[in-house]
Formats: structure tokens, C-alpha cells, sequence
């Protein structure tokens, strides 16, 4: 199918193929508009849009340097688990500014940023104890992938400490709605679940929860070190040939050092060579430039390392990759 938008009324329709290109009576109006191949027309919009995204970024730009602070807020002066302070316009500005100084365009995502809700909190729960927890996402995985929507969790075959440390985590995913059910039989020591079908925790679970945890570790390193930044994840790029990429966890510190992680809780080794090339792109150092993966050994994070041009560490390596660098 076409597409065409009347200019006099503001109608837009879907028109046969074979008309694209040509010019048509508007089916609402009677005028005389011009169909458009649907991705021609999409192309546009977008070119559109990003050129006024530019123009924002800088009009921004020549705004007095006591409005602009906010661009560069450090974590030291809000509670970073619970704040929207880092979804404003104001704080996205340098990421914009940055790339486009490379000709790339760019689309934030401040909902993305927004941790006032609970993702956050079990992400870094989650993360902190990966060994531990690990087999309840994989429950919750594989019951996702099945569409089966209960599991239960046999506690008897770990150490009390351990028991009591799972199952509070299994309450507080009920608690925080993360599960639709649970409930816990302490005679037999087996607690049972049910899967919470909102999409928004389905993709927690499928490994956005890794992005959050990085995101939330990176706030809480560069407040500690009162460092500035500015941050963003789930950020969407485009380069000047129109390739189009995702970066899942972006940092600019300081002003001017970035700092990028891709997080992945599967498979990851037909990505390197789409990773290499981005990092390449971007410009970015290869020690900046991190490949954040769950289930590696540090002998292999290591290893990987040395063989190409990025980073790699699992989640408990990431922080003190950083740490290091600033």
C-alpha cells in the first residue's frame, strides 16, 4: 500500500501501490494531492522530525549556562531510585549535542530513565545476587517462552540462609507485582508462582532487567565519585546512511567521555562484528565500549577481551571495569 496526506484538509489515507508517485483527488476533500511509496513517506517524516530535534538541541544550546546545569547533573542530589528527574529534556542535551557533532541523529527515550517505579530496585536486587536468583528467571523465562504461567521452586535443596533469601525475593516480585501470585509452603519448603503477563515485566525478565541493572550501577559509581554526566538507555540511532541502532545503556561524563553498554543475557556471539563496527562508528574507545554479559566466567570476559577490539565483563566485572577508568 501508499500513502497519501491532503494539504488542505489534513486527511491521511492509505492509497493502492500502483498509485504511488502519481497524483489523486483526496477522498475526503476533492484535492488534488500526491501519493507517496510508504517508506519514501516515513523516510521523510523522519528527516523531518530529526532536523527539528537538531534545531531544539540548538536553540538549547544558547540558553544561559545557569538554565543549562541541569544537563549535567551529578547523582549525589536526588534518590536515584526514585526519581524522574533524569527523564527531562535539560539532561539529554549533551548526548544530543555529541552526536551530533558526528553527524549522527539520535532519539532519547525518557521513560526509559524514569525510575520511580520498581524495575530498578529488583534489577539491582537481581543483579547483586545473580547466582543466587538466577534459576527463578529462568523459571520465569521459560514459562514466558511456553506460555505456561506457574512454576514452583523447590528451597529444600539449599541452605536455610539461601532458602529465606530466595523466597524473599520471590515476595518481593509478588509484592512489586512482578508476579501475579506466590505463595510459599514452608513445611515442604517449595514456594509456588504465577507468571505476570504485563508486557512491561515480560521484557524485564527477557533481559531488559540487565540494562537497568548497568544503568543503576553506572548512577550509583558516578555519584559516589561526584563525577557529572549525562545518561539515557533504550536510545536510537541513526547514522547518515540510514542505518538504524539501539544503544542500550549510554553515559557521557563529564561532557565529553562516553561510555557505552550493551547488556545481553543470551546468546551474544553473533553480535560481536555489529558491535565492532558500531564502536568504530561512534568513535568510542574499545575500554568504553563494554559488552555486559551474564554467564561469562572472567577467564572468558578476559579472553574476549583480548581477542577483539571491546570489553567484555559479566555483571559482577562491570563496576570495577569502571571504576578503574574513572
Amino acid at each position: 500500500m501508499a500513502i497519501l496526506r491532503c494539504n488542505k484538509c489534513g486527511h491521511v489515507a492509505e492509497a493502492l501501490g500502483e498509485h504511488a508517485g502519481k497524483s489523486i483527488a483526496c477522498p475526503n476533500c476533492g484535492n488534488e494531492v500526491q501519493v507517496y511509496d510508504t517508506v519514501l513517506f516515513v523516510r521523510k517524516v523522519l528527516q523531518q522530525y530529526f532536523a527539528l530535534q537538531e534545531e531544539t538541541v540548538r536553540l538549547r544550546a544558547q540558553i544561559p549556562a545557569t538554565d543549562t546545569a541541569t544537563a549535567t547533573p551529578s547523582a549525589t542530589g536526588f534518590d536515584i531510585h526514585n526519581t524522574a528527574h533524569l527523564a527531562s529534556d535539560a539532561q539529554h542535551t549533551h548526548i544530543l549535542q555529541w552526536f551530533q557533532r558526528r553527524q549522527v541523529q539520535v532519539r532519547t527515550n525518557p521513560k526509559a530513565v524514569d525510575t520511580t517505579g520498581f524495575f530498578d530496585d529488583v534489577a539491582v536486587e537481581l543483579g547483586d545476587n545473580y547466582a543466587l536468583l538466577r534459576d527463578v528467571v529462568d523459571k520465569i523465562r521459560w514459562g514466558q517462552s511456553k506460555d505456561v504461567p506457574n512454576f514452583s521452586l523447590n528451597l529444600s535443596k539449599h541452605s536455610q540462609k539461601d532458602g529465606q533469601a530466595i523466597n524473599g525475593f520471590c515476595k518481593q516480585l509478588y509484592d512489586y507485582s512482578f508476579l501475579a501470585k506466590y505463595f510459599y509452603q514452608k513445611q515442604e519448603k517449595i514456594g509456588r508462582a504465577t507468571i505476570q503477563s504485563v508486557p512491561a515485566v515480560r521484557s524485564f525478565f527477557a533481559g531488559e532487567w540487565l540494562e537497568w541493572y548497568a544503568f543503576m550501577k553506572l548512577l550509583a559509581l558516578f555519584g559516589e565519585k561526584g563525577r557529572e554526566f549525562s545518561c539515557t538507555r533504550n536510545l536510537s540511532v541513526v547514522f547518515p546512511n540510514e542505518d538504524l541502532h539501539e544503544l542500550d545503556v549510554f553515559f557521557l561524563v563529564d561532557g565529553d567521555t562516553p561510555v557505552c553498554i550493551e547488556c545481553k543475557t543470551g546468546e551474544f556471539r553473533q553480535d560481536i562484528d555489529k558491535y565492532l563496527t558500531l564502536r568504530r562508528r561512534l568513535g568510542i574507545d574499545r575500554s568504553q565500549f563494554i559488552l555486559c554479559v551474564t554467564g561469562l566466567t572472567d577467564e572468558q570476559a578476559a579472553g574476549l577481551t583480548s581477542m577483539y577490539e571491546l570489553t567484555f565483563v559479566n555483571q559482577d566485572g562491570l563496576v570495577p571495569h569502571l571504576s578503574k577508568l574513572f
